[in-house]
C-alpha cells in the first residue's frame, strides 16, 4: 500500500482518539474510568450505526436529496441519538462534574465519528487526502465537541435537581444541533471550517476543564468540612440541640421508631462514605491511588439494606439532612464501583 493509502485512515480516525486520551490524561482527579470511557466510545459507535438506518429511512420518507437532509435533518437525528447516551450517564450518576461531562461527551462523539469515518472509507476508497484531513480534524472533532457541549450545558442547568426536564435539556440540544448544522452547511470553505473547529472547540473544552478543576477543588474542600462536622455531631450522641436532632424528632410522628433508628444509621453511613470518597479524590490529585478496602464495601452493603428498610418515602424525607447534589451522588457511585477500576 502507498503512503497516501495509509495516511487516509490515520488522519480520519486517529486525531479524535488522541485528543480523547489527552482529555483523560488531563483529568487530575481521575473522575472517569478508562473502562467507562471505552464503553462510551463503543456506545457512540452503536449510535452511528443507528443513525445510518434512521437517516436512510427518513431520506426515503421525506423524499429529499442527501445534501438538504444533511443540512437540516441529519444533525437533529444524530445529536438526539448521542444525547440519549449522555442522559443515561447523567441520570445514573456516572457524571457528576463538568470535567467528566466533557470527557464522556467527547467519547460519545469520538465513537460516533470513528464508525462514521470507517463507513466513508469503505464507500469512498478513492477520495483524496484533503477530504480525510477535513473529516479527521473537522467532522470528528465537531462530533465530539458538540456532544461534550450538550453534556456540560445539561449538567450546568440541572444543578442540584435530580430530574431531567425539557427546560434543562433543550438549550444544550439546540446548541449541539445548531453547531452541527452550521458545520454541515460549510458557509465558508471546508478548510477554514475545519481550521476553526480544531482551534475553537478544543480551546472551549480546555476552558471547561480549567473551570471544573477549580469547582471540584472547592467542592472537595467545603464538602469535606461539612461532612466532617456532620459525622462529628453524629458520633457525639448529643443531637437534641442541633437542627439534625430537631428534624429527626419531627420524623417520629411520621415513621415507626425502628425506621427512625435506621434513618439515623443511614445518615451516618452516607456521611462516612462521602468522606471516604472525597479523601480518595484528594489522594488521586496528589498522585496516590488508594484501593477500596473490605470494610468500605461492607458499609455499602449495609447502606443498601437500610435503603430497603427505610423505603422510598423515608429516603425522600431524609434528603434535607444529606448532601444530595449530583456531585454527592456521583461520589458514592464512584466509591461503590472503585474496585472495578
Amino acid at each position: 500500500m502507498s503512503v497516501i493509502a495509509w495516511l487516509k485512515p490515520a488522519v480520519g480516525l486517529l486525531p479524535v482518539l488522541v485528543f480523547l486520551l489527552t482529555l483523560v490524561y488531563l483529568d487530575s482527579y481521575k473522575l472517569t474510568k478508562l473502562r467507562t470511557v471505552l464503553a462510551v466510545v463503543a456506545s457512540g459507535g452503536l449510535m452511528a450505526v443507528a443513525a445510518y438506518f434512521c437517516n436512510a429511512r427518513l431520506i426515503a420518507f421525506l423524499q429529499i436529496d442527501y445534501e438538504t437532509y444533511s443540512h437540516w435533518v441529519g444533525p437533529v437525528v444524530e445529536e438526539c441519538l448521542k444525547a440519549l447516551i449522555m442522559l443515561y450517564l447523567i441520570q445514573t450518576h456516572r457524571i457528576g462534574f463538568l470535567v467528566d461531562a466533557a470527557i464522556l461527551g467527547f467519547a460519545v462523539g469520538a465513537g460516533f465519528a470513528v464508525v462514521e469515518n470507517l463507513y466513508y472509507l469503505e464507500m469512498t476508497p478513492t477520495a483524496g487526502l484533503g477530504l480525510w484531513l477535513i473529516r479527521g480534524f473537522g467532522t470528528t472533532f465537531m462530533h465530539g465537541a458538540v456532544a461534550a457541549i450538550f453534556g456540560v450545558v445539561v449538567l450546568t442547568l440541572t444543578g442540584r435537581s435530580q430530574r431531567l426536564t425539557p427546560t434543562f435539556l433543550l438549550p444544550g440540544l439546540i446548541a449541539a444541533i445548531t453547531i452541527h448544522a452550521v458545520f454541515n452547511h460549510f458557509y465558508v470553505s471546508p478548510i477554514i471550517s475545519t481550521a476553526g473547529t480544531i482551534l475553537v472547540l478544543p480551546l472551549l473544552l480546555y476552558e471547561v476543564f480549567q473551570r471544573s478543576e477549580k469547582l471540584v477543588g472547592n467542592w472537595l474542600g467545603t464538602g469535606f468540612d461539612a461532612d466532617a462536622e456532620l459525622l462529628e455531631l453524629l458520633n457525639s450522641g448529643d443531637l437534641s440541640g442541633s437542627p439534625l436532632g430537631t428534624y429527626l424528632h419531627t420524623l417520629k410522628d411520621k415513621f415507626k421508631g425502628l425506621v427512625v433508628a435506621d434513618i439515623l444509621c443511614f445518615v451516618r453511613l452516607h456521611t462516612e462514605l462521602a468522606l471516604r470518597a472525597k479523601g480518595l479524590l484528594m489522594m488521586r490529585e496528589s498522585g496516590f491511588d488508594v484501593p477500596v478496602d473490605e470494610e468500605t464495601r461492607e458499609k455499602f452493603a449495609e447502606m443498601q439494606y437500610l435503603e430497603r428498610s427505610i423505603g422510598k418515602t423515608g429516603l425522600r424525607a431524609i434528603q434535607p439532612m444529606l448532601h444530595m447534589s449530583r456531585q454527592d451522588l456521583w461520589q458514592l457511585y464512584m466509591l461503590e464501583n472503585e474496585e472495578d477500576r
